[in-house]
């Protein structure tokens, strides 16, 4: 398994954020590669777009299990999350 060492990025005026090297060599993520973001909490899972739904879900329910969070923690507050993003796009309309 290889060495989960934190990395430090700024997000620039877009929306960017470059990916260090290291990181980018060993996941081996190349330039233009599609990946797929997963929203988890207050973190996110950046992963190669190859990556299956059945490989996704293993890998959540291994960083859930690590971390501690349960499921029902993670969906706890959803709709909240929900209601004050379709707020923030759209106004004080209800969804």
């Amino acid at each position: 398994m290889r060495s989960a060492k934190p990395c430090v990025a700024e997000i620039r005026q877009r929306g960017q954020i470059t990916i260090p090297k290291s990181i980018r060599v060993t996941s081996h993520l190349e330039e233009g590669q599609t990946v797929t973001i997963f929203p988890l909490g207050d973190s996110i899972i950046i992963a190669p777009a190859r990556l299956e739904l059945d490989e996704a879900r293993r890998q959540m329910k291994k960083i859930l299990k690590s971390s501690g969070v349960t499921v029902a923690e993670l969906l706890d507050g959803l709709d909240e999350d929900r209601a004050d993003l379709f707020e923030e796009l759209y106004g004080d309309k209800e969804p």
